[in-house]
């Protein structure tokens, strides 16, 4: 894909509020304007990468991009799961993700139990990838230090 890496930031609003509850993956959701920043031939799917809340540390991600079928969304959304246990919620704090490489096309499926077993499958691979020299190198970005003074969280 000519657009990876791909660099963004922006502040994480409040989503459909089914990531943690139905599927068990908590993801921080980028606003409209954000979304739409998005290059418009990037294609829909799953990807990964990394992501660092704050100017916290950069973990591994893997996002999704589109119009979740499953759930027929009217609006495309961009939704990161960042592969780290966080202990609160971080809405409106600032987001910096890089998306290093493509899973997949985005896809329906039958169930429920069939979606949460695709990301878990999702989540693996980026795992598996983000451990290999070519896409480590970009967790070392300077994109990911947000210039001093800038003001986060009110801190």
């Amino acid at each position: 894909m000519r657009h990876l890496p791909y660099f963004c930031r922006g502040e994480v609003v409040r989503g459909f509020g089914r990531g943690s509850k139905e599927l068990g993956v908590p993801t921080a959701n980028f606003s409209e304007q954000v979304v739409e920043s998005f290059p418009s031939d990037i294609s829909t799917g799953i990807y990964y990468g990394w992501a660092c809340v704050g100017n916290g540390d950069v973990h591994k991600m893997v996002l999704s991009i589109g119009w979740n079928p499953f759930y027929k969304n009217i609006k495309k959304s961009v939704e990161t799961h960042i592969i780290h246990t966080f202990k609160d919620d971080f809405y409106g704090e600032i987001l910096s993700i890089a998306i290093t490489g493509y899973i997949r096309p985005e896809k329906n499926f039958d169930s429920l139990e069939a979606l949460i077993s695709a990301i878990q499958e999702d989540i693996e691979e980026a795992k598996r990838q983000l451990d290999l020299p070519e896409h480590l190198k970009v967790k070392e970005d300077n994109f990911f230090h947000l210039p001093e003074g800038k003001i986060v969280n009110n801190h």
